[in-house]
């Protein structure tokens, strides 16, 4: 069975919206730590937000302002809303879960050596 499935990417222009979805694994979604990463062309991967279980969020650089990380636990699904998208949020974007405390770092690291991930989906904002 699929553990971590991501959906919701899609092609849009620049300061359009959208909302990607993460469906996980009970067991996986038990996790500590739950966010969003993205690796756009020539580029490392990097963390998005993330998310702990008590609701306590993080963000990462530019994206912090625009991009709203959260999560509905009756559904087991993690959010993230994406406004005013620009060409270089351009990427794939990845649902990851890890019991790695504090999350902040994880999400720094965006390390995919680190946690359970999903195959991404992806994300085109056009000029």
């Amino acid at each position: 069975q699929v553990q971590v499935e991501e959906s919701g990417g899609g092609s849009v222009p620049a300061g359009g919206s959208l909302r990607l979805s993460c469906a996980i694994s009970e067991s996986l979604y038990s996790r500590y730590c739950l966010g969003w990463f993205r690796q756009a062309p020539g580029k490392g991967r990097e963390g998005v937000a993330s998310i702990e279980r008590d609701g306590s969020t993080s963000y990462v650089g530019s994206m912090k302002g625009r991009f709203t990380i959260s999560k509905d636990n009756a559904k087991n699904t993690l959010y993230l809303q994406m406004n005013n998208l620009k060409p270089e949020d351009t990427a794939k974007y990845y649902c990851a879960a890890d019991n790695a405390p504090p999350c902040v770092r994880w999400l720094l690291q965006a390390d995919p050596s680190f946690g359970r991930w999903g195959q991404g989906t992806q994300v085109t904002v056009s000029s």
